[in-house]
């Protein structure tokens, strides 16, 4: 089961690419490990540098996919954020966290893009 689940993910993370890629965003890393944790994908739009928290679920059972971004979550991703523009010498940079859910259940997956979805600030 929990090689599934991984390939489940790495599927996940795969679509949220193509998405992106086709809505005009470009790929510049994928699966970042910090010492907060791990960036799904980080990606450029025009000048903006994005930060894509990727959550994948085959039915909403457990609710729709970005309810799974809990705040803690929230907290571990803005620190990743914040520890990878620092360590490849962006600061200054203009950024962003989103959160991309996908649910594959249908015919077809549906995919919410939620833009700007963790805020310095937030509790």
């Amino acid at each position: 089961m929990p090689h599934e689940r991984v390939r489940f993910g790495d599927w996940g993370e795969e679509y949220a690419r193509r998405y992106l890629e086709q809505r005009g965003y470009s790929i510049v890393e994928a699966k970042y490990r910090g010492s907060y944790g791990e960036i799904d994908l980080v990606a450029r739009e025009g000048r903006c540098l994005v930060f894509v928290e990727v959550k994948s679920r085959r039915s909403r059972a457990f609710g729709i996919p970005e309810e799974s971004v809990t705040p803690a979550k929230q907290k571990k991703l803005l620190e990743s954020a914040q520890e990878y523009v620092q360590v490849k010498g962006l600061e200054g940079q203009e950024w962003r966290i989103d959160v991309l859910g996908i649910e594959a259940g249908g015919a077809r997956p549906r995919v919410r893009l939620l833009r700007n979805a963790v805020v310095l600030g937030w509790e």
